[in-house]
């Protein structure tokens, strides 16, 4: 993590367990420091908010709607709605700024609110931490509280859902259609239900659609992005071409082949890379990834005459990153793909047409259109850790570090920015190496962090 350590902002916005670390009172808090950072920026003094389908949605909507009219904004409800439709409508209706309330792929006991500025762009670290200077702050909330006329007023508006309809489909070639194509696709019970089947109906495909059933508490839970194989079943069951998943708050994609095999984050990326230079579309000499992804990716672009760019974990810094090196593709191995002419952040669906789109065109099954190049043996642990010490502090780890990079050994060590866990990560070309070495980080980082 760069710069200050953040007490509420994570990797992506404020997350926790809901009624806990993102209450009622911090929610309507962080609200109304929020709206007196935009206050300075404000052309129609309008913000937008929308949310997934967890049942804590309502307590955290309601707070900062009261948060946001205290301090003398009109807020424009529109529900739940995907994380990226937010960043899109944002800026397509003119609003200052939007809000999102989703933990993303977290369980439904947790709850997180993002923030987007008036272009659609996730908030940097400087801005971050300007609104958690207000939000500290007793007498700057105090005295920008509003009386009278100047108090801020809400209108929930229930029909924006066609606008990024059309803004996707937009997105998919216009002279292809998916009449042929057998498509699955699971919205994890979550915020894309009802635009994911729609895009891809209206678009001419067969769809099979599971995980459109939200009921508050069953976002993510044995769906989604985030459990595949249950997609996988289907696709066989089906006897589909390929199968589409969705996280909670559908700015993540998933997709299994027509073998009911998950595609490698990685290769999917790589492959719509180098559709996208073909098409002559790639801006750039190449496309942005994280440190997580695969060497063997980093090795299939250079041989293919693209470069690799890494950024820090976090779609934001791919965001980031793509700017400064003036590229329009890039994503997580983890699903999170942007293509910036179409979406300023993730967008699962918008992601899936484009696959599709290549698909069509390449007349390939996915399975082999998908997998362009051989992986290196990449080994990735989550370990539930109590507090998040230093790691530069973690007594013996430089020596472990050492010790991993004589054998060839990549590694990433790296606390979530969203949950109380450290992810490690090794990756070589020889497996049983690899396997040795993890149970050793694994061991040691219980012990350090014990």
């Amino acid at each position: 993590m760069r710069g200050t350590i953040l007490k509420l902002f994570g990797t992506d916005g404020v997350r926790g367990k809901a009624g806990v670390k993102v209450t009622a009172m911090s929610a309507m808090r962080l609200a109304m420091a929020t709206g007196i950072y935009f206050k300075k920026f404000a052309k129609t003094n309008k913000i937008l908010v929308g949310k997934d389908t967890r049942r804590s949605g309502y307590m955290i909507e309601n707070a900062i709607v009261s948060g946001l009219t205290a301090v003398g904004f009109d807020v424009i409800q529109i529900g739940p709605m995907p994380t990226p439709a937010i960043a899109f409508l944002t800026e397509n209706m003119r609003c200052d700024a939007g809000i999102m309330i989703s933990a993303s792929h977290n369980p439904f006991y947790d709850n997180g609110i993002k923030f987007f500025d008036c272009e659609g762009n996730k908030l940097n670290r400087d801005k971050e931490e300007e609104i958690e200077k207000i939000y500290e702050n007793d007498e700057l909330i105090e005295s920008h509280q509003c009386t009278d006329k100047d108090i801020g007023k809400s209108k929930r508006i229930d029909d924006v859902i066609g606008r990024y309809i059309v803004h996707i489909k937009n997105s998919f070639p216009k002279h292809l259609t998916l009449s042929n194509m057998r498509v699955v696709i699971d919205c994890a019970n979550g915020a894309g239900y009802i635009v994911g089947p729609t895009i891809l109906q209206e678009l001419g495909a067969e769809v099979f659609v599971i995980g459109n059933t939200p009921d508050g508490f069953n976002i993510n839970e044995n769906c989604g992005a985030m459990h595949p194989e249950n997609l996988a079943k289907v696709v066989l069951d089906k006897r589909a071409d390929i199968g589409i998943a969705l996280d909670g708050d559908a700015d993540r994609l998933v997709m299994v082949d027509e073998k009911g095999n998950v595609i490698d984050g990685d290769k999917l990326m790589a492959t719509l890379a180098m559709h996208l230079q073909s098409q002559g579309t790639l801006k750039g000499d190449g496309m942005v990834a994280t440190v997580m992804s695969n060497q063997g990716m980093d090795e299939y672009l250079s041989s293919k005459g693209l470069k690799l760019y890494r950024s820090d974990v976090g779609d934001k810094n791919v965001v980031e990153l793509m700017q400064q090196k003036g590229i329009n593709f890039g994503g997580e191995q983890s699903g999170h793909i942007i293509f910036s002419d179409y979406a300023k952040t993730g967008d699962g669906l918008s992601s899936a047409l484009q696959a599709l789109a290549y698909l069509v065109i390449s007349g390939k099954k996915a399975s082999e259109a998908f997998n362009p190049y051989e992986s290196y043996p990449q080994l990735q642990v989550n370990l539930k850790v109590e507090e998040k010490k230093p790691l530069e502090q973690l007594e013996g780890l430089d020596e472990l570090k050492e010790k991993i990079e004589s054998l060839g050994i990549r590694h990433l060590f790296r606390y979530s920015g969203t949950e109380n866990k450290i992810r490690l990560l090794l990756e070589s070309r020889d497996r049983k190496m690899l396997e040795s070495m993890m149970e050793e980080v694994k061991a040691f980082f219980k012990k350090a962090l014990s």
